[in-house]
């Protein structure tokens, strides 16, 4: 349970609730257990000797007892529930606090499955062993010392006889904890597997539509949860096994009493109260073994449980803020690779993307990249940003690493929109204006304009305020691109990075907002990573990228007369070369 010790912390802003449930358990119990003494007095006080008015009073003070057990009982549970309740909170807000501060590298390493299992379902078992140590476990602990208690008061040579009985319950309950928590930690990562599945069939049920694969991916989740299954069916035949053994050594150990307890009372050693008694401790001596049972299983699947949480909440942030980042007010926006070399390592393969990497960038030039699929292209602008750490090498921004700056201050001075339009749940006004709360309508509007999504969403019923559905299935792949545009453009930032951002949209609407960003971000250093050549020719400066290296650098006017890959690429998708600049022959 060593496992557990490390949520300790998440415990201790809770630990009043946690006395006083302990100690009205307490109190519960002992009134539970004060029960089988009433039963004894009733009969041997009472039934047998013959007096109603004892029969009569014990028994009204066995009810007021009752009711009163029911009252502390229903404040126990109000207050170890809030305490509950908070613990989980605490503990899923801190999972989601750790997850925002990721970065991409750690993000590589945990699917969106396996994070969405541990902050849901990894959370609930844990909040559930927690209910187990102010519930069960406590009762089950003060009944079975107490119930001992009591019955070595009544007979010490009876107690004896049923001692190895007791004994051989916890060997038992030992024995399957032992076992089932490496199979609960199995259950999980299947879970895991099966969540992670659906997730990504959710995300790409389009693909999937278009594919005609529903057969296929139906098979692929059926196999995942036939192995979920598979092992749920072991852990209940476990559980299952369990419990009929312990209800037959239970019968065992009162079959025991009455016989022994039965030939002391004919010798005259026990009475018939005492034996009644005896029977209704062992009673409740065994089924707190069996509550406890039941509540070291829990602990040991919260266990593994804490365990996967632990390490989410342990990992090591691969991209770590300094301790006194800069944090500049404005930026220049030159941004200089100095030679820059990175590669991806998820799963212990290691992938040079980029390699001796040199390239400088002046404030407010726009630069264009252009370059095969897997050339580095969207590597070489997420690390602008910081979304990852060089290997080797540096990326400066006006003349400083990035490492230095503070993350958050960098953030807001550099504006990205990635190929993939992400849009949130709400109104399209809340969507343009994630990145600045307090924005205007006028900016809003004048962002969104330059976006070229303004007419659109004018055509909306309730314009800027229309709902944007579950990840914006009620709009288009260009008009997601625009909103995303315009989201960027609103902060106007010193540096803007578009990555394949206007794939979506028509040559007409991608030119209309390439000239409002003229006038809107003229000050900006622009990087556009473009797959139509159309898209970079008026560029100031274009890099064409082959295998993480640059192969050619310059306006459109030289690379169309030096560079052999500019032309190919220009005249598989234009239709032929630009005769203009192709006097001076090429190389």
């Amino acid at each position: 349970m060593k496992d557990l010790k490390k949520l300790a912390h998440f415990i201790k802003p809770y630990r009043k609730e946690i006395a006083i449930a302990l100690l009205l358990m307490v109190v519960i119990s002992g009134l539970e257990l004060y029960s089988p003494r009433l039963v004894e007095v009733i009969i041997d006080d009472g039934v047998m000797a013959g007096n109603l008015k004892v029969v009569w009073q014990t028994a009204l003070l066995m009810l007021g007892i009752a009711i009163f057990s029911v009252l502390v009982s229903i404040f126990r549970v109000r207050v170890s529930v809030r305490a509950q309740e908070g613990f989980a909170r605490d503990l899923r807000s801190s999972l989601f606090e750790k997850v925002q501060s990721f970065s991409f590298a750690n993000l590589d390493r945990l699917r969106t499955g396996e994070l969405i299992v541990r902050l849901t379902s990894d959370v609930t078992q844990t909040k559930m062993a927690f209910q187990v140590l102010l519930g069960l476990v406590a009762r089950a602990l003060t009944m079975f010392v107490v119930s001992l208690v009591m019955m070595v008061s009544i007979s010490p040579s009876l107690t004896l006889k049923v001692l190895p009985f007791m004994v051989l319950i916890i060997v038992v309950i030992l024995i399957v904890v032992a076992n089932i928590r490496t199979i609960i930690l199995e259950v999980q990562k299947r879970l895991e597997k099966l969540n992670n599945i659906m997730q990504e069939n959710l995300a790409g049920i389009r693909v999937v539509k278009a594919f005609v694969r529903d057969d296929h991916e139906k098979n692929r989740f059926n196999i995942a949860n036939i192995d979920y299954r598979e092992l749920n069916i072991k852990v209940s035949r476990i559980m299952s096994f369990i419990f009929p053994v312990m209800f037959f050594i239970l019968n065992m150990s009162v079959a025991t009493v009455i016989y022994f307890g039965g030939l002391d009372a004919i010798q005259g050693v026990m009475t018939i109260g005492e034996i009644m008694a005896f029977t209704n401790y062992i009673m409740t001596v065994m089924f707190p073994v069996l509550m406890l049972a039941m509540g070291l299983t829990m602990l040991a699947s919260a266990s593994a449980s804490a365990e996967r949480i632990g390490e989410v909440l342990d990992a090591e942030l691969v991209l770590k803020n300094p301790e006194n980042g800069i944090s500049p007010k404005t930026l220049k926006g030159q941004v200089e690779f100095k030679d820059v070399c990175f590669e991806y390592n998820v799963g212990g393969k290691a992938d040079m993307v980029l390699e001796g990497f040199n390239f400088v960038a002046y404030p407010g030039r726009r630069v264009a990249i252009l370059g095969a699929t897997g050339s580095g292209k969207s590597t070489m602008v997420k690390l602008i940003p910081r979304f990852y750490d060089v290997c080797d090498g540096q990326v400066l921004i006006d003349d400083v690493d990035v490492r230095d700056y503070d993350l958050e201050n960098l953030s807001s001075h550099i504006g990205v929109v990635l190929q993939e339009a992400v849009l949130f749940s709400g109104s399209i006004r809340d969507n343009i204006a994630y990145g600045k709360s307090d924005a205007t309508d006028a900016d809003v509007i004048e962002a969104a304009k330059a976006a070229q999504a303004h007419d659109f969403i004018m055509e909306f019923e309730n314009g800027y305020d229309t709902e944007v559905v579950q990840r914006g299935a009620n709009l288009s792949g260009g008009q997601k691109q625009r909103i995303s545009i315009a989201r960027a453009l609103l902060i106007k930032p010193e540096i803007l990075i578009f990555d394949d951002s206007t794939s979506a949209v028509d040559v007409d609407t991608e030119t209309k907002i390439e000239t409002a960003l003229d006038e809107l971000m003229k000050n900006s250093t622009t990087f556009t990573i473009a797959q139509r050549i159309s898209t970079v020719l008026t560029a100031d400066v274009i890099i064409v990228l082959d295998d993480g290296k640059i192969v050619a650098l310059g306006r459109h006017e030289e690379l169309i007369k030096s560079s052999k890959i500019y032309q190919e690429i220009y005249d598989s998708q234009l239709g032929g070369l630009d005769k203009k600049y192709m006097d001076g022959g090429t190389n």
